[in-house]
């Protein structure tokens, strides 16, 4: 019975090795010297080199002289990233909905647009569609003294287009843009 046992704990050590380690390494390896910086998360760092986020994942902005990005069932915590579950029917998620919509001041006439009001399904997207990011430009021009136009083009400048799917605007991305942009009335 034993002599069954021996070749069949060597036979799961040296595909654990393979599985476990050798490939892991071999993969990340790769990775590293093929694509660093995907590889290590896209990270965004600022002018003295301290990480300031990463354009894989959304996170929030506050004030009204930044783009917002989708609202986050998680607080934009990538542990416990996911969807809020709540049903079309629930009214915690009509109230929330409605809450959102008059904050960022929609109306009848000039809908916020859906994006903005509902999270995506890891609450960490880090995309809004370019109508999402021009329904916040009066907003931020009035906050920021900047002519709407040029953030107009600065939405432009910063549209990304994949090869399957719409236009979109990475938000972070977006906000890092119009740091940088010295028109600014206020000094940030």
């Amino acid at each position: 019975m034993f002599e069954h046992f021996r070749p069949a704990f060597c036979l799961l050590a040296l595909l654990g090795l393979i599985t476990g380690v050798a490939y892991p390494l071999s993969v990340t390896a790769i990775a590293q010297l093929a694509f660093p910086e995907q590889a290590n998360g896209s990270l965004v760092r600022d002018a003295s080199g301290r990480v300031r986020g990463s354009l894989l994942l959304a996170q929030p902005f506050e004030g009204a002289e930044w783009f917002q990005p989708r609202p986050s069932a998680t607080g934009f915590v990538t542990l416990g990233s996911g969807a809020s579950n709540l049903a079309p029917s629930n009214p915690a998620l009509a109230q929330r909905i409605a809450t959102d919509a008059q904050r960022l001041g929609g109306t009848r006439a000039a809908p916020v647009p859906l994006e903005l009001l509902t999270t995506s399904g890891s609450g960490l997207d880090p995309h809004l569609s370019p109508a999402a990011a021009r329904y916040q430009v009066p907003r931020i021009a009035a906050a920021r003294g900047l002519p709407p136009a040029s953030l107009e083009r600065l939405i432009e400048r910063t549209l990304e287009r994949p090869l399957v799917g719409p236009e979109v605007v990475n938000v972070l991305a977006l906000n890092r843009a119009l740091a940088d942009n010295r028109l600014s009335a206020r000094p940030e």
